[in-house]
């Protein structure tokens, strides 16, 4: 077929894992991200990284350097028209994509070099040495301001926040009691299940050489706590949460088909996006309707594939978000996938427990293994569901390595999501009383030993309120059973009374 010479397609990928011994052997996250730009140009057949109109780099949080772009371009000895930076977000890598090859598309730009790295494996040594580590300096040495792709987002109402709940390693473990409660599946039979989830995607990490954790855990090993394997927030233990604690880098180059060809890079690389959407839930947990389930999921999913002309069964390769076991399951269910079956592989990386967490960059890694993935089989289509916050912003992208009759395609279901229903968040002094409970962890210290319960809880009237509570007898409690659907008492201090 002909194809139009404004089609964006993905010409080379690069990942790159840095294992290094100690501080002085390690590398900064720009130079991470020149092994990774050196790769994909390699992979795209290419002596050396082209000059591009633009270089992207994903929002990094273990080296904040004041343009990373330009920190990337002059040590490959680039002059870019453009250097951008993303907000923060898992979504991010995704996103950029999807307004990258929307840019392609429309003339405004024609090749750019997406990257981005994380070095926290090496900060944090540094840190628990207390050693300063001697990198580029973070402010006015990188460049001019880079570009922001993208738009902030606050991800906590005061009130959250100062109930002490604004992390992820938190509220994760409550959705996940909420979906357990949802199926009707009691504790025990819903832990085994998932760690028999994680330990399929912990398979997948062990052949993929590119994954920092490459030998495969059992579903016994990943849900049985131990010295090795902590309880962090119930009922998740280490293993099932993302890992950080990697130096870790990705990059893609991605052009106009025109200039695909003028820099004579073979066809048989090319990996065209075909489709690409992104929205958010409701922006505050406290206001969603439910733990349950995810509408922007279910819309911003079927969405993508409506505007690729395909649907999730014609789907051959999928990677889901999965910093956590939650994760997987709701973005699963929002996509019509069964998140239990072996049938059918969700992650082609082994996710973030295994392959890696590198912050907001782990679906740069994602796609390079896709684009990988649907070169070995041509004709097939993927899809990446990139995650940010609290399952809270999304972006979606279909692959294949046949292109499409239709322009690449980006849209979003943004005002479709924000007419969904959602709570209204009680004060602590109006909540006091009798309140059911909807989702709940116990949080546990580095020892393992648990040291305080939080609760979502519903009023009769239909709004939500926080419990917390540090008392033993709600921590240790809490450990046991079910008490999704519990009456309980939130005292006028915000507390929580077994009565």
């Amino acid at each position: 077929m002909s194809l139009d010479p404004r089609t964006p397609v993905i010409i080379g990928v690069g990942q790159y894992l840095h294992r290094a011994a100690g501080i002085d052997d390690a590398l900064e996250p720009a130079d991470l991200m020149v092994q990774a730009a050196q790769r994909a140009a390699a992979d795209a057949g290419l002596g050396s990284v082209p000059e591009v109109d633009s270089i992207r780099v994903v929002g990094l949080l273990s080296w904040r350097y004041s343009n990373p772009g330009e920190a990337l371009g002059s040590r490959l000895g680039l002059s870019p028209r453009q250097t951008a930076v993303s907000t923060m977000g898992g979504n991010s890598p995704q996103s950029l994509v999807n307004t990258t090859c929307a840019e392609i598309q429309n003339g405004s730009l024609d090749i750019a070099l997406l990257s981005g790295a994380e070095a926290w494996k090496t900060r944090t040594r540094a840190r628990t040495t207390e050693v300063e580590l001697k990198w580029s300096p973070k402010d006015g040495s990188n460049g001019g301001t880079p570009d922001l792709i993208g738009s902030e987002f606050t991800m906590n109402l005061e009130a959250e926040t100062e109930r002490g709940i604004y992390m992820p390693v938190q509220v994760y473990p409550m959705f996940e009691t909420a979906i357990r409660a949802a199926g009707g599946v009691s504790p025990e039979d819903h832990l085994q299940r998932i760690s028999e989830m994680w330990a399929r995607f912990s398979e997948v990490a062990a052949s993929n050489e590119y994954a920092w954790i490459r030998e495969a855990k059992t579903a016994t090993e990943i849900r049985t706590a131990g010295p090795t394997n902590r309880m962090i927030g119930l009922p998740y233990t280490k293993y099932m949460n993302s890992n950080n604690a990697v130096d870790m880098s990705a990059a893609l180059l991605i052009c106009s088909v025109e200039r695909a060809r003028a820099l004579g890079v073979s066809e048989d690389l090319w990996v065209f996006p075909i489709s690409g959407t992104d929205c958010h839930e409701h922006q505050f947990i406290s206001h969603r309707d439910t733990f349950s389930r995810t509408p922007a999921v279910e819309m911003g999913g079927k969405m993508a594939l409506d505007l690729a002309g395909t649907t999730i069964d014609e789907i051959a390769h999928i990677d889901l978000y999965s910093c956590f076991p939650s994760a997987v399951q709701l973005g699963a269910r929002s996509l019509g996938l069964d998140p239990y079956s072996s049938d059918r592989p969700l992650t082609l990386t082994g996710g973030l427990s295994f392959a890696g967490g590198p912050w907001n960059n782990y679906v740069m890694h994602s796609i390079a293994t896709m684009v990988a993935t649907l070169r070995a089989h041509p004709g097939d289509r993927g899809l990446i569901w990139a995650n940010g916050g609290y399952a809270t912003k999304h972006a979606f992208g279909i692959y294949s390595s046949a292109p499409s009759t239709d322009p690449f395609r980006k849209d979003s279901p943004q005002v479709a999501v924000d007419a969904m229903p959602q709570r209204e968040l009680a004060d602590v002094i109006t909540a006091a009383g009798t309140a059911t409970i909807e989702a709940y962890t116990v949080m546990h210290d580095r020892t393992g030993a648990p040291e305080r319960a939080i609760a979502s809880c519903l009023l009769a009237d239909g709004r939500r309120a926080w419990g917390v509570s540090d008392e033993a007898e709600v921590t240790e409690s809490f450990l046991e059973g079910e008490w999704v659907g519990t009456e309980v008492t939130l005292t006028p201090s915000g507390g929580i009374d077994l009565g």
